[in-house]
């Protein structure tokens, strides 16, 4: 093998913009016609290749917010959270630079109304609500970030019916991976609801409760996730009793009384 001070003096051939531009647009392809593959596969192409670019100029900065946006689509497309996680978190310092904010303006809306449904899914309200108070009011008045709020709210009062019906009126077809997860937590919450409300139900009336399209999603519902629900006369759904909670009569208020009142005398005592 040559020494090492020989392969120090060779010089070594950094990416152009061309290059770069060449294997952003590339993604671009992939992703638009629904290449997820190939499009990861270009992705770490294009961000080993960013290693190597000037760091300092404008035109690197809005070649990696558009590479981590695409990313960002490609991890929802592939159904990977972990992936999606990641490049979000990438790509929040370039959208708090004023550099590669401009350029990023027409993907940013959507990336953030994706991050919204993901801490929306995940039940991490105190992000989701921090994240909103970075936006300015154009921002969350966009049909891709008003939608999260608007399924947030919706949640918060409980109006499962409006958070159901919204899974047919996305801003885009990436949102359907966070929205098919939601829907599967609303369902069970639903479902939850129905087994204490009520003894029997028919089955129609559990489609309709449920907002499914027909009586076999219900019962592939039921087979996955309520096998303890029994099917009585072909269209009856017939649910187990609730388990009981703990009654007023279980609580021994009178001891807790009296160690109150003790408390009290000890604490006058010692002032």
């Amino acid at each position: 093998p040559p020494p090492l001070f020989y392969l120090l003096l060779v010089p070594v051939t950094l990416p152009t913009m061309t290059d770069l531009s060449a294997l952003l647009t590339d993604l671009t392809g992939r992703v638009d016609s629904g290449d997820v593959e190939g499009g990861k596969a270009t992705l770490a192409n294009l961000k080993i290749a960013l290693l190597d670019a000037d760091p300092t100029s404008d035109t690197t900065a809005q070649i990696a917010t558009s590479a981590l946006e695409l990313g960002v689509l490609l991890s929802a497309a592939d159904g990977d959270l972990d992936a999606f996680a990641r490049n979000v978190s990438q790509l929040k310092p370039h959208y708090a630079s004023a550099s590669a904010t401009a350029a990023a303006s027409s993907r940013k809306n959507h990336i953030i109304g994706l991050n919204l449904m993901h801490l929306l899914v995940d039940n991490r309200l105190s992000e989701f609500h921090s994240e909103l108070e970075l936006l300015s009011t154009a921002e969350a008045s966009s049909p891709e970030i008003s939608f999260p709020i608007h399924l947030e709210r919706q949640l918060m009062v409980g109006s499962y019916d409006e958070v159901l019906a919204a899974g047919s009126r996305v801003p885009h077809a990436s949102y359907g991976l966070f929205m098919d997860h939601l829907l599967t937590t609303v369902r069970d919450n639903i479902a939850d609801c129905l087994e204490v409300a009520y003894k029997t139900m028919t089955m129609d009336d559990a489609v309709r409760m449920m907002k499914f399209g027909s009586v076999a999603e219900l019962q592939s519902y039921m087979e996955e996730c309520r096998d303890d629900w029994i099917v009585e006369d072909g269209n009856r759904l017939c649910f187990a009793p609730p388990p009981t909670g703990r009654k007023a009569d279980d609580i021994p208020s009178k001891k807790l009384i009296s160690n109150t009142l003790t408390y009290a005398a000890e604490l006058e005592r010692i002032v």
